[in-house]
């Protein structure tokens, strides 16, 4: 999965960007009290391990 995808697929399942620092892009949802932090790198793919952490964290796996 690309870094494109994982983030519309996250927008896609509500949640929304609250902030930026250079290549970090931190997302949160309503109803979870965590943020999201993906480092942001356009078209490159997303490590497995990371992409599993992400979408667990995010409740999407």
């Amino acid at each position: 999965m690309k870094f494109n995808e994982l983030v519309r697929l996250l927008e896609e399942n509500g949640f929304k960007l609250v902030r930026e620092n250079g290549s970090k892009r931190f997302y949160r949802k309503e109803g979870l009290k965590e943020l999201i932090q993906i480092d942001f790198h356009g078209s490159k793919e997303v490590p497995e391990g990371t992409c599993n952490y992400i979408l667990k964290k995010a409740g999407l796996k």
